[in-house]
């Protein structure tokens, strides 16, 4: 609103504007009749067990491993996609460079990036351990630490 243009209750007299104002308030806390205020999902829950998974927005859902391989992927491309790019633009830009010397000074970070993958692909994750038990149970988990030593076999074992 421009600073000289008078309010839109100038020239109102006060009852005018104070019955104008309780309209406004009134017809702002006035529900509209076609749309429900409210709305109660009435069915049932399950007892037991997890509800569905919802789709989030970002990436699909998928397990945790093809989460790790997608991320990987996606470095990899990314690390390539700058490696091959900046051995493009110094020869571009040298007009003499070698192109198996650049191949060999920028394909050794590539070949390290594929050795620590396959490093990691052996490192296998311990399996989760899941238990069962039905009725009374009680589970003792102590780790014990054995150590024999001596020419003649001293097994001392420590909690």
């Amino acid at each position: 609103m421009h600073p000289n243009t008078p309010p839109p209750t100038a020239g109102m007299s006060d009852d005018v504007a104070a019955a104008e104002a309780r309209r406004i308030i009134a017809d702002a806390y006035r529900p509209a009749p076609e749309m429900p205020t409210a709305y109660r999902d009435d069915a049932p829950l399950p007892a037991y067990g997890s509800t569905p998974p919802v789709v989030q927005s970002g990436r699909p859902p998928m397990s945790q491993g093809a989460t790790d391989a997608s991320a990987l992927m996606l470095a990899g491309g990314a690390t390539t996609a700058m490696v091959g790019g900046t051995a493009a633009v110094l020869m571009y830009v040298s007009q003499f460079a070698d192109p198996v010397v650049c191949g060999l000074v920028f394909g050794a970070p590539t070949a390290l990036v594929l050795a620590l993958a396959r490093l990691a692909k052996r490192a296998q994750p311990v399996p989760a351990v899941h238990h069962h038990y039905e009725g009374p149970v009680y589970q003792d988990q102590r780790t014990v630490h054995s150590t024999t030593r001596g020419v003649w076999a001293k097994t001392t074992n420590e909690q």
